[in-house]
């Protein structure tokens, strides 16, 4: 007997969006977080923000999420045309900031300009519906009023003590024994789940120390709103512009002796004197964080009954601001599997895909920050050619547009059995003969059988599935009266298509696949 089908430990934005998408699957939910407090200072403004790429903005289309998100971003990319001027930077205003920057990413601290960039590029297509940069607490609020309004239940100020795992379920020790089926650990970095679980955690470890802060300056010379960087390290001094305090960070080229240690106004300035070579004197500190280059990967991302995901599954340096991505990838890719299985309505195998789908992209997304690691590393006199050479690259229109694609996403998709194109990739913001937008059929987390073929063995399969799959029968506006039919996870890639009727008879063991079996006996 169990008191929760999934207990999820951690409460960030990766704990809260898989609670929310467990319970989308029907199952018990209940998050475990060790802080008492869900806003946290070191999350204030700018220190906590976090940019948003292509997957995670189509996630959070597809629950409904993204006018929220967007509403309360710091910046959004994508509400003007390209070509247009930048607007000014953001103001004192507290009202959110829709601009288009100058520049829209980097590569190890070599800006890639956005008037380099070919926006008529077929992958950017997928990409217009923008991305943004949001306050991370801002997020974690939106995701915990999502969960808690599908029935989730948080326990905050509640550390995860030990559990034990059994062939029925895993008895957690939080406080009191609390008992589930399965448990998953998004409790970051220093994951106790996966440490008591004993997942093997290779990687590297780290080179540098990023230091960010919200402070107080005395009066100084300190230039504003540029990366400057000297033989002692990196700093820059500015931020969004709604903050009252000055942004800074630095980056020094020495290992962190405690990582999680207290960051003092005293380590800060002389950090700060030291990348810079000024006299600088750090008046106060509102808030501050310290961070490393540690990359490591879980070498699965499940051992029976306890699964891992974000952060407790892979942690590397924060370029790219790939991080907050991945882990919302992984979510969006565990949380109906899970669901699924701890319903009994599909075989535990199918648990097997969460770690082939998602632990490649991961290890992609560790070596593009520690290829960025090895081009800034002043210990490798080479590197200033090597950078002159990435420079040139990035100037130019081919060169800024596949690293963009690359910051961003586009290229994302699982490997999926079928010969169709769209097969492993995410859906297309489709517009409907009906007045709708196919991600709108998306809210309740099933999964979608679009049918434009009007074949009648296509609703017959799809009813056997009953209320685990929504089927839109409306035509895509921009395929006129082009005969097809899609099926759509309820994570939003497609994993099957038929372009003709013969095509139909492989529906049945897709469905199969991906959500159990059919609870209605055909015929």
């Amino acid at each position: 007997m169990t008191d929760f089908d999934v207990i999820v430990v951690g409460a960030g934005p990766v704990g809260l969006f898989l609670a929310a998408e467990l319970r989308l699957g029907g199952a018990k939910v209940l998050v475990l977080e060790r802080d008492h407090d869900p806003v946290r200072p070191a999350k204030v403004g700018s220190m906590g923000a976090r940019a948003l790429n292509t997957p995670t903005v189509a996630a959070l289309e597809l629950r409904g999420l993204l006018s929220a998100v967007r509403r309360s971003a710091l910046s959004w990319f994508g509400d003007t045309e390209p070509g247009d001027s930048p607007p000014p930077a953001p103001s004192q205003s507290d009202e959110p900031q829709q601009y288009a920057p100058t520049y829209v990413g980097h590569f190890a601290g070599i800006d890639i300009r956005l008037d380099r960039i070919e926006f008529d590029d077929p992958e950017l297509a997928e990409a217009a519906a923008g991305g943004g940069v949001i306050a991370q607490q801002d997020l974690e609020n939106i995701l915990a009023e999502h969960a808690v309004g599908l029935g989730v239940q948080i326990r905050r100020g509640v550390p995860v003590m030990s559990y034990t795992v059994d062939d029925d379920g895993v008895t957690v020790v939080a406080g009191e024994p609390i008992r589930a089926a399965w448990q998953v650990g998004c409790d970051g970095g220093r994951s106790t789940v996966r440490k008591l679980g004993g997942f093997a955690f290779p990687g590297f470890d780290p080179l540098f120390t990023g230091r960010q802060a919200l402070v107080e300056l005395a009066d100084s010379d300190l230039p504003v709103g540029v990366w400057r960087h000297s033989t002692a390290g990196s700093y820059v001094v500015g931020g969004w512009g709604n903050e009252r305090a000055s942004r800074i960070h630095t980056v020094e080229w020495t290992a962190p002796d405690d990582r999680y240690a207290e960051v003092t106004p005293e380590e800060l300035q002389e950090s700060l004197c030291r990348v810079s070579g000024m006299d600088v004197r750090v008046r106060a500190v509102h808030a501050a964080t310290r961070y490393a280059d540690t990359t490591r990967q879980a070498d699965t991302y499940r051992r029976g009954r306890v699964l891992l995901a974000g952060d407790a599954a892979h942690v590397h340096s924060p370029a790219g601001g790939q991080g907050l991505n991945l882990g919302i990838g992984d979510a969006m890719n565990l949380g109906w599997k899970l669901a699924a299985v701890a319903r009994g309505l599909a075989p535990e195998n199918l648990l097997d895909t969460y770690t082939a789908e998602r632990h490649p992209i991961g290890a992609w997304v560790q070596n593009w920050t520690l290829a960025q690691t090895a081009l800034t590393n002043p210990a490798e006199p080479r590197n200033e050619a090597l950078r002159t050479v990435m420079a040139d690259l990035l100037d130019t229109p081919q060169g800024a547009t596949y690293v963009l694609k690359k910051i961003i996403g586009t290229w994302q998709c699982y490997d999926l059995p079928g010969t169709h194109p769209l097969i492993g990739h995410r859906i297309p913001l489709l517009a409907l003969s009906d007045g709708t937008v196919l991600s709108d059929h998306s809210r309740d987390g099933r999964a979608i059988l679009l049918d434009a073929m009007g074949v009648p063995a296509l609703r017959e399969i799809a009813a056997r599935w009953g209320d685990r799959i929504t089927l839109v029968t409306a035509k895509a506006v921009e395929y006129g009266d082009a005969q097809f039919a899609v099926f759509v996870r309820p994570d939003g890639h497609v994993a099957w298509v038929a372009e003709q009727e013969s095509d139909v008879d492989g529906l049945a063991a897709v469905l199969t696949t991906w959500l159990g079996r059919a609870p209605i006996p055909a015929g």
